[in-house]
């Protein structure tokens, strides 16, 4: 398992303790990506040069979080996950600072920019559920590992009413939106000192300290591989879908309140079941969960090719949400369950590397099927589904390919 941890009550309070704040840290901090996510593409399409660079910011983002992800895990593996998140909560409160000016002045390069750096809190986000299982007895980790992520209905709530309120809230549109990131990402420090979490074993370079298997051992690794294709396929897929949805439903008729309503539907279809996965997990095991998951995800796009009628719109994405749910918590507590507390920074910085890289590239995709692709919102929309399929079935085959596998090979 991640940690070698033994189970008393001081450990345990300690681990609920930080669960508390990285619960906090995932509603009220993490507000900011669903407030980037419903306006930067908006945003965009307002000083682009072409319509179809409109979710380039978005993208950019998932960018800045994979190119993030290595150097973070590397840092924290040095310093402690409390100086990690801390840092990206300066990189990314510089990154809106940015984005403002962009705004302000008209230049889609600076917005851009500032939209890429942060990313990186997006990337630091992400090792939370990492950071609630670093001190928790192993079998507290799976519960820990889902219900950090069921901190996210705070931001479910809270982003999309925050993007609403800043949007046109001055003469020029969505500038305060990025002000009040800057806002937020200034409350992360404060809140990060909170956490009692030692630094990770790896950071030791004394001789004796345990050294683990190499990238390459641990990459050649089946349970890993198939764990981190399975996180990539829900992540990525997720962020294709709900990138698009703003630009699809706008373009279809409806207002960007329908589009930010339909958003937080999804937000909270992302984390409210957080507060049971881990017993699903517990109960069925994480590979059961990832590929209900993936079903999920099929339906969503499913229901989503049937039309573009509000309720179908509100379906999807709720549907998108639990998949996306199931797919990450899931293939999380493989990734845990497949390597050792030595090996963590390692691993978990390649891990969210992997995932959020293949989050970029879905994103950037999706500004070209929405943008450049039929010529309509509505043909946008349903290549944006369409394109869903042949990564399902990659991530379908290697969770069967896993399952399958002689016993005497695992």
């Amino acid at each position: 398992m991640t940690a070698a941890v033994e189970d008393t009550p001081q450990n345990r309070a300690r681990a609920w303790r930080n669960l508390a704040v990285l619960m906090t840290a995932q509603g009220l901090i993490g507000a900011q990506i669903s407030m980037v996510f419903i306006t930067a593409g908006l945003a965009g399409a307002m000083i682009a040069p072409s319509r179809c660079l409109a979710t380039l910011p978005i993208s950019m983002v998932t960018l800045g979080s994979a190119l993030s992800a290595r150097f973070l895990s590397g840092f924290m593996a040095r310093h402690g996950r409390r100086a990690g998140f801390t840092l990206a909560c300066i990189i990314a409160a510089i990154g809106a600072a940015i984005a403002f000016i962009g705004l302000q002045t008209a230049s889609f390069v600076l917005f851009t920019a500032g939209c890429t750096l942060i990313g990186a809190y997006m990337s630091a986000q992400g090792f939370h559920r990492f950071a609630a299982a670093d001190t928790a007895p192993e079998a507290l980790q799976p519960r820990m590992i889902s219900l950090v992520q069921a901190g996210g209905l705070f931001s479910a709530l809270a982003g999309p009413i925050m993007a609403r309120t800043t949007a046109e809230s001055s003469a020029l549109p969505f500038a305060m939106t990025f002000a009040a990131i800057i806002v937020l990402n200034m409350i992360g420090p404060l809140l990060y000192a909170l956490l009692r979490i030692p630094v990770l074993p790896q950071a030791s370079h004394s001789a004796a300290a345990p050294r683990g298997r190499s990238l390459r051992e641990l990459l050649r690794t089946p349970e890993i591989a198939v764990a981190m294709i399975c996180a990539m396929v829900a992540y990525a897929l997720m962020n294709l879908v709900m990138t698009s949805t703003p630009l699809a439903m706008v373009g279809c008729g409806y207002d960007t309140g329908d589009a930010a309503n339909v958003v937080s539907a999804h937000i909270v279809a992302m984390f409210a079941p957080a507060f049971f996965t881990g017993h699903l997990i517990t109960r069925f095991g994480a590979r059961r969960v990832v590929a209900a998951g993936l079903l999920i995800l099929a339906v969503a796009g499913g229901v989503a090719l049937t039309g573009v009628e509000l309720d179908r719109f509100y379906l999807a994405l709720i549907l998108l949400g639990v998949g996306w749910n199931f797919g990450i918590i899931g293939a999380t507590a493989m990734l845990t369950a497949a390597h050792r507390p030595e090996e963590r920074g390692r691993i978990q910085g390649v891990n969210d590397a992997v995932v959020f890289g293949g989050v970029f590239l879905a994103s950037l995709s999706s500004g070209g099927l929405m943008g450049c692709a039929g010529g309509t919102a509505q043909a946008g929309w349903s290549a944006v589904n369409m394109a869903m399929v042949p990564f399902l079935i990659l991530a379908g085959s290697a969770l069967i390919w896993l399952t399958l596998r002689p016993r005497e090979t695992r």
